[in-house]
């Protein structure tokens, strides 16, 4: 009976070191990496843009030609790559994330994805971004701190882009990805627009929901004038 009792007692010590452990894990490890991580990213995209590159792909040519003072739009993104950085003032003035191509699990390890297929930065459809809100620097934490009005500011290295939300959070379930089709009907949009759509997990240490904001995009500057007003203290 003792043997029986002491090997219960060690099996349950074991078992609750194992459970400590991975919680030491979730809560703290998968941070540190992945803050050195959006720090490493971070570091990439300034490097190419100080040398005036970016990680894009080279162009296909085109039959069509962009309408007279629009800009040209930019090469596809690479998969995986940097190639603008988020700032959301609402959620503290030194919250900037990279933003990297993809939206899975390896990819939001690093930073923030953009969701392959959807628009891209500042072009006509939706700009649609996921983020985790726990593990992995906790990037979306705060995320239903969002209101209307709010900004979510991008660059690209030669443009600051500012969006101002529309509505949100908003609940809904994995399955519904018409959330980020390019004109987002349960966003109150009903034509053809410059939107962002910002996408992560609910409840906090779950997923069987996603919270979600759609946006517009309200102004664009060159990054040479100088930050944007939502930027400035």
């Amino acid at each position: 009976m003792r043997v029986v009792i002491r090997t219960i007692s060690e099996l349950c010590t074991t078992v609750g070191t194992v459970i400590v452990l991975f919680v030491v894990y979730v809560l703290f490890w998968t941070g540190v990496k992945a803050d050195s991580a959006m720090d490493h990213q971070i570091d990439v995209l300034q490097r190419e843009w100080s040398k005036g590159t970016v990680a894009q792909e080279p162009k296909t040519p085109s039959t069509g030609a962009p309408a007279a003072g629009s800009p040209a739009p930019p090469g596809p993104y690479r998969y995986g790559k940097p190639f603008a950085l988020m700032y959301i003032p609402r959620l503290g003035f030194t919250w900037n994330k990279p933003l990297l191509e993809g939206a899975a699990a390896s990819v939001l390890k690093k930073g923030l994805g953009h969701y392959r297929g959807t628009a891209q930065l500042g072009q006509t459809g939706n700009f649609s971004v996921a983020g985790h809100r726990r593990t992995y620097g906790d990037p979306f934490k705060d995320f239903p701190r969002l209101r209307r009005g709010d900004a979510v500011v991008l660059t690209d290295g030669t443009t600051w882009f500012t969006y101002r939300i529309d509505k949100g959070p908003y609940k809904a379930v994995p399955s519904d990805i018409e959330v980020i089709d390019p004109v987002p009907r349960k966003s109150g949009y009903t034509r053809p627009g410059r939107y962002l759509t910002l996408t992560t997990c609910d409840p906090e240490w779950g997923h069987s929901h996603r919270l979600i904001v759609w946006a517009h995009l309200d102004s664009t500057q060159p990054v040479e004038a100088g930050k944007p007003a939502a930027l400035r203290r």
